[in-house]
Parts: C-alpha cells; sequence; structure tokens
C-alpha cells in the first residue's frame, strides 16, 4: 500500500510539473493594470480610455481566465486615490483637466479628472475578482501619482516586487489601462526590478495614440517583449 502511495505521489509531481512546463512554468505571473471602472467607457468612467467598451472587458476576462487555467497567479493593479490627490484638476483652481502644471517642489504634473477615489465605484476592477490573487494599491499618497504598479512618482514602492519574488517569478505578462502610463511605467520598473516583461497589445487600451505609440517604442527598446496579441503557444515557451 505504501509503494501504490509513493508512486501515486511521484506520478503526481511529474504531472504537476508537465502542466507548470506547458504554462510557462510557476516563474510566470500576470501584472493586470488598472481595469477600474473610471478607466472604462463600459462603466462610463470619469477619465475613460477610448475602446475600453464592454467587448474589451470580455477579451480581458477571457484571456485571464485562459492564463489561471494554465497555473499562473494574477496581480492585479488599482489605482486608490485619496478625495485631495494632487492630480485631480478639481483640487487646483482655475485649473482644467490635462493640463500640465509646474508643482511647487518643481516637478510637472498632468492634471486628470477626479478618478479612482478610495472606496468608490469608479476605484472597482471591473473583471471577476475571483480571477485575481492579489490586489495591489498604488496612488495612495496625495502628494504623488503613482502610474507604476511597483512605486510612486516619489519612489515609494508598493509591495509588487516583493509580493512576486516571494512567489519565484521571473516573468511578467503584463497587460490593461492605460498603454501610455500606468502600462508603460510598470513595464519599465519591472524591467528595472529584473523580471523578463512580455505586454500584450491588444489587451492593452491608451490615452491617445501618439503617446501610445512612444510607449510601445520605449517599451521594446528598454527590452519588453511586444505581443499583437495573447499567444497561448509563446506563453509555454516563456
Amino acid at each position: 500500500m505504501r509503494k501504490k502511495l509513493l508512486w501515486l505521489s511521484i506520478i503526481l509531481g511529474i504531472c504537476l510539473m508537465a502542466g507548470f512546463a506547458q504554462a510557462g512554468g510557476p516563474n510566470v505571473a500576470v501584472v493586470l493594470v488598472d481595469v477600474q471602472a473610471d478607466f472604462t467607457t463600459a462603466h462610463k468612467g470619469s477619465l475613460a480610455v477610448a475602446d475600453s467598451d464592454q467587448p474589451y472587458l470580455d477579451k480581458v476576462t477571457q484571456a485571464t481566465k485562459e492564463l489561471r487555467k494554465k497555473g499562473l497567479q494574477v496581480f492585479a493593479t488599482q489605482d486608490w486615490h485619496p478625495k485631495d490627490h494632487m492630480s485631480f484638476a478639481a483640487n487646483h483652481q482655475g485649473k482644467k483637466p490635462f493640463q500640465a502644471i509646474k508643482l511647487a517642489d518643481g516637478r510637472t504634473q498632468v492634471l486628470w479628472p477626479t478618478h479612482c477615489v478610495q472606496n468608490s465605484s469608479g476605484s472597482a476592477i471591473v473583471i471577476e475578482t475571483s480571477l485575481i490573487d492579489q490586489v495591489v494599491q498604488k496612488g495612495k499618497d496625495p502628494s504623488y501619482d503613482s502610474y507604476s504598479g511597483f512605486k510612486d512618482d516619489g519612489g515609494k514602492v508598493t509591495e509588487l516586487k516583493d509580493l512576486l519574488k516571494k512567489q519565484g517569478v521571473e516573468t511578467i505578462i503584463v497587460y490593461g489601462i492605460a498603454t501610455d502610463y500606468c502600462v508603460r511605467a510598470t513595464v519599465v520598473d519591472g524591467l528595472t526590478a529584473g523580471f523578463k516583461v512580455v505586454v500584450v497589445q491588444d489587451l492593452c487600451r491608451g490615452v491617445a495614440p501618439d503617446t501610445s505609440k512612444k510607449a510601445w517604442q520605449e517599451m521594446e527598446q528598454k527590452g519588453a517583449l511586444i505581443w499583437e496579441s495573447l499567444d497561448p503557444e509563446k506563453v509555454k515557451g516563456l
């Protein structure tokens, strides 16, 4: 009986290892960037980007399901701003959204419509939360913007790097909103942190065509792998 149990455990271990190999290994994870109500046209968000409609959200959901079935963990970033956040145009008298201003410390800041306020409906992640293993909140400091999932503009780090390293992750597959801001910053900081980074183009949406084009060029130049779409065969090879 003991021998049978031993053989069963060995066979199970081999199967699990084979499954991980097919999925690209347990060292691969997903980083889903800011797929939140306020950034989507599907939810009439205050800072909705183009083509972020329900078909887009369905596509992101399906892709995330496929990757989870392959054994990949999913880490989601979430903008989580206080009401008095310095990036909100409403907090600067006489200023309008999308203007760039100089702050007292000399930084240039793009002003945005009020968005993703903590505990508001607009801050909600709008794909099935059951697909997400960990949520990393960012932008909580009212004095700094935080496009990247890894750190804010003041250099304060989030827990994302430590969470990924703790799980033995070496490669991240990144997609979400917005290509030219939070996706770009997360990809660049992920590369700087030592991760191999894949970005899936058709699972991203950008604020503007010109800045999105520059973002794709920059991400590729810095070493990210750009996939036009999610390819299960390529995932196996990671």
